[in-house]
């Protein structure tokens, strides 16, 4: 059994002081969250447990079908980040069936926001393919896919900073309306999480330097791998909610 691991609860506990620091509108929350979850998603990365070894005691061995309590931890996060996703889709649905045309919709630029999207489509494949090398035990190319993964979460990102400045410039901001409240609200936290995701993936590829990083240590690769898609597929429904279904009329 994987040893026991407080870094999960402390990079939960570190979202939520942020999350409560942008919901009250407290930078200092915010920061003190965030610097939070950059201590415990670095020290994540460069966790070496002391079972890192292949074991060769027959009674310590997983049973058939067993799955790592790692694995499972991960899938009740994302459980928990569906639901907090979904009440944050459906307040946007809410009052967008209240206002057919929100002020400041117009602003958004479809063109833009599908390249980011493309990258972010592109950077789950490049994500699979650095898991594949680093299940052969091919450190070199391992790295590769994964800084190809990393820098096309960071043009998305990018594309995402350029878009919210251009908005507050143009006179949409947090507290302009409904709508700007419900755009910055979904697709910051968003953001947010695709940020989080771009920092666990660096700390893998830092940690992926030592020698003691091998094909045993893909579980952790395969873990960053399950947020990353989690991010991406919650994007598509961003997507096609807020930018392509803002193009319908009616919709």
């Amino acid at each position: 059994m994987p040893a026991p691991s407080i870094l999960p609860l402390a990079i939960a506990l570190a979202i939520g002081v942020a999350g409560l620091g942008l919901v009250i509108g407290q930078w200092r929350v915010i920061i003190i969250g965030a610097f939070a979850l950059f201590v415990a998603v670095v020290a994540l990365g460069f966790e070496y447990p002391e079972h890192g070894q292949e074991s060769h005691d027959p009674d310590s061995a997983p049973s058939s079908g067993g799955v790592d309590p790692r694995k499972v931890g991960l899938w009740a996060f994302l459980g928990n980040e569906c639901v907090f996703f979904a009440s944050l889709i459906s307040t946007y649905i809410i009052y967008k069936s209240r206002n057919t045309t929100p002020p400041g919709a117009d602003l958004l630029e479809i063109p833009l926001t599908s390249i980011s999207t493309f990258a972010l489509l592109m950077s789950s494949l490049a994500m699979v393919l650095a898991l594949a090398a680093i299940q052969r035990n091919d450190k070199r190319w391992m790295r590769g896919w994964l800084g190809c993964t990393i820098a096309l979460g960071l043009v998305f990102l990018g594309v995402e900073a350029y878009e919210f400045t251009h908005f507050y410039h143009q006179g949409l901001a947090l507290q302009t309306n409904l709508f700007g409240q419900s755009f910055y609200t979904l697709v910051g936290f968003h953001g947010f999480h695709v940020s989080i995701g771009v920092l666990w993936l660096t700390t893998l590829w830092c940690a992926s330097l030592s020698d003691r990083f091998d094909k045993l240590r893909a579980l952790s690769v395969e873990l960053a791998g399950l947020y990353w898609h989690f991010v991406d597929v919650v994007w598509v429904v961003i997507f096609t909610l807020v930018y392509l279904m803002q193009q319908v009329k009616g919709a």
